[in-house]
């Protein structure tokens, strides 16, 4: 019998740290970018502006694709306050890093980091399985107001998806605290036929 209770409140715990992640919006926590010259971006320092703050592998295709999507739209809503970010956690990162960056002819700042301080930010076990890239929307008073595991459905279309949060988010007064602060919409369904 303790052995069936101590199982059930283990499953329990594991099923509350899954559904906690997903708890937006919230409020970002501080957050260090280290950065492979030696030097680090606080993610509050960029306040007043909307972050992507993207957690990839540089071994991961989609996160490449991702991150260079999130370039290309930094291009265009950069003048607008859009700023992205991006942490490489696989093993070795801060010396694969460079290469990625210059592959992937990414221009935003990436850094790097270990497993552990990632899954703490994103509010997710690390015992679950995780796929990656992750999306990290944060608006401009620095609540999270949207998180996508590489696994979401946001990411079937995720140029559109990521479109509509930014046109979203940025729509929003900068320099004060949004009102009520909201969870990013949801994608559109696409009507059945």
């Amino acid at each position: 019998m303790t052995r069936r209770l101590v199982a059930g409140l283990g499953v329990l715990v594991l099923v509350a740290l899954a559904a906690f992640g997903n708890n937006v919006p919230r409020p970002a926590p501080e957050y260090a970018i280290k950065l492979t010259t030696g030097k680090q971006i606080l993610l509050s320092s960029l306040r007043g502006n909307v972050v992507a703050l993207l957690f990839v592998s540089t071994e991961c295709p989609h996160c490449g694709t991702t991150c260079q999507l999130v370039d290309k739209l930094q291009k265009e809503y950069g003048p607008r306050g859009f700023q992205p970010v991006a942490v490489a956690f696989n093993e070795m990162s801060m010396m694969l890093v460079p290469d990625f960056t210059k592959r992937r002819g990414i221009s935003f700042p990436v850094g790097y980091d270990t497993r552990d301080p990632v899954f703490t930010f994103i509010e997710r076990s690390p015992m679950l399985r995780t796929y990656v890239p992750i999306l990290v929307l944060i608006d401009r008073s620095g609540t999270i107001r949207g998180q996508y595991l590489g696994d979401d459905k946001f990411f079937l279309d995720q140029e559109k998806n990521i479109r509509a949060s930014l046109d979203q988010l940025l729509k929003e007064p900068a320099g004060k605290k949004a009102p009520a602060a909201k969870r990013l919409s949801p994608p559109a369904k696409k009507k059945s036929s």
